[in-house]
């Protein structure tokens, strides 16, 4: 199996079209196509850099053309989850006519969108991307071939790997930018190259406050990681 990974850029579709609008950001929990209509239905998880934003993104996502059905079922805060229905894109049907095939969550921020798509064989790979790059722009992140052995691995492990990943879902907005900046400035290196004080200078808030969202974050996601130990094979 060739498994890409794309960050994607399509101009017909809605949610893309609403994160570069609006502060709102979108990650699939459950998605399914229906051939016959040729529609894509998905149940979202919806955050929005505050309740505002997260009401005009859902607002604007409801009225946009391709979509057809758009249901909320909970909101607290800047967070919601939602139900969609919308028409085939571009993009899907070309994979759809290739023989891909979509093998993770995919998420939907700032007007991009990350994918990872698989192929049996390489040329088709190829050549699905080729047909691709006519109507969308996308970038492959990574491109990876995944032998029999590699791909039971993935499949056997597929329950911790998706527990890790909830526990990265429940980041809120400010704790995943915070420990993003952190890692990428060198705070957890050995020596440190940041410190708590460079970190609250770079969000312009006291250094109290960046070390409680780097603890609420890093608890998040060590309970994350010890669920997973214990389920993993």
């Amino acid at each position: 199996m060739i498994d890409v990974a794309m960050d994607m850029e399509q101009y017909d579709c809605p949610f893309i079209d609403t994160t570069d609008d609006h502060e709102v950001s979108f990650t699939a929990v459950h998605w399914e196509f229906d051939e016959r209509a040729k529609q894509l239905e998905t149940r979202l998880a919806v955050e929005g850099d505050g309740r505002e934003e997260l009401e005009q993104g859902l607002t604007a996502l409801k009225n946009h053309d391709n979509m057809r059905e758009c249901a909320l079922f909970s909101k607290r805060g800047e967070q919601a989850v939602i139900r969609t229905v919308i028409d085939q894109t571009n993009a899907m049907k070309v994979i759809r006519e290739n023989g891909g095939y979509i093998t993770g969550p995919f998420h939907i921020e700032d007007g991009s969108e990350t994918w990872e798509v698989g192929f049996d064989e390489e040329d088709v790979a190829d050549d699905t991307l080729s047909e691709l790059d006519r109507h969308n722009e996308f970038t492959v992140e990574s491109r990876d071939s995944l032998d029999t052995e590699e791909l039971f691995d993935l499949l056997e492990n597929a329950e911790p790997a998706m527990t890790m990943l909830d526990g990265c879902r429940s980041l809120s907005a400010v704790e995943r930018e915070t420990m993003t900046t952190a890692a990428r400035e060198g705070y957890y290196e050995e020596p440190r190259e940041a410190t708590l004080q460079d970190l609250a200078d770079a969000f312009d808030v006291s250094d109290t406050a960046v070390s409680k969202n780097l603890r609420r974050g890093e608890r998040k996601v060590v309970r994350s990681v010890v669920a997973a130990l214990s389920d993993l094979n």
